[in-house]
């Protein structure tokens, strides 16, 4: 019995995180991107973007600049030079100068640390999100998000995408209108065009994906060879046993 009500818990647990994520996107499907973490230069126009736009108020606690630079091929001098602002050791963790009761004060929450959010949240969900800020002059920042309804934190990447609003939906659900990502127009240009801004936020996504996970690639290559000793070892296996049992009659 406490086998069934187990089933039941799990199949109402992923019953609910599909309807967050839903509720989370606005209604709307995901965009999808592609994930390249064999693209060195993708991660290090990534890493540069999060570090200058990202890493004053968001932490990645659990990554540290010297293995970043191994992996992405950055050496050290261009680490110091170019994405150290807040340490002088390159062994360091990328940790934030501001403190966690600061940032709340400041924002109203702490800004969580990034991590692992490519692993929470997935990759199409960033680039949904990096995509899809508009103006909205009710909130304390002044834009809202279609992926994450009314969120706290500014559109850093303004000045690179623009500014977009959001137009009226076609798409109706009872009383409500609900927005899709067609309905966001442009309205003030940003120093990047639209294509531009597209592989900013790719690069900054894949980057993001591997801090989640910087021995993804190495793993899939083991695993590879993993594979393969295993088909082979299962065929000598099969064929001790036919050679044990060949006179078991």
């Amino acid at each position: 019995m406490n086998g069934f009500k187990q089933r039941y818990k799990m199949i109402f647990i992923l019953l609910m995180m599909v309807s967050i994520n839903a509720v989370a996107a606005g209604g709307s499907k995901l965009m999808h991107m592609e994930v390249d973490l064999s693209n060195e230069t993708s991660l290090q126009r990534g890493a540069k973007t999060f570090v200058n736009y990202c890493l004053s108020c968001h932490s990645a606690a659990y990554m540290r600049y010297n293995r970043m630079g191994e992996d992405i091929g950055i050496s050290d001098d261009v680490l110091k030079t170019n994405f150290m602002f807040g340490t002088d050791k390159v062994g360091d963790t990328m940790k934030i100068a501001m403190s966690a009761s600061d940032a709340k004060i400041f924002f109203g929450v702490t800004p969580p640390d990034l991590s692992v959010i490519a692993r929470s949240r997935g990759s199409d969900w960033l680039y949904s999100y990096f995509k899809t800020f508009y103006v909205d002059e009710s909130r304390p920042f002044g834009v809202n998000n279609l992926t994450f309804k009314d969120v706290s934190m500014p559109h850093v990447l303004w000045k690179l995408q623009g500014i977009q609003r959001l137009t009226q939906s076609d798409h109706i659900d009872g009383a409500h209108h609900i927005p899709s990502y067609e309905n966001l127009e442009l309205i003030t240009p940003g120093s990047q065009t639209e294509e531009e801004y597209d592989q900013t936020v790719r690069d900054l996504v894949n980057f993001l994906v591997y801090v989640g996970e910087p021995i993804k690639l190495k793993r899939e290559k083991i695993g590879v060879w993993v594979m393969l000793y295993l088909f082979i070892f299962a065929i000598i296996t099969y064929l001790l046993k036919k050679e044990y049992w060949r006179d078991v009659h």
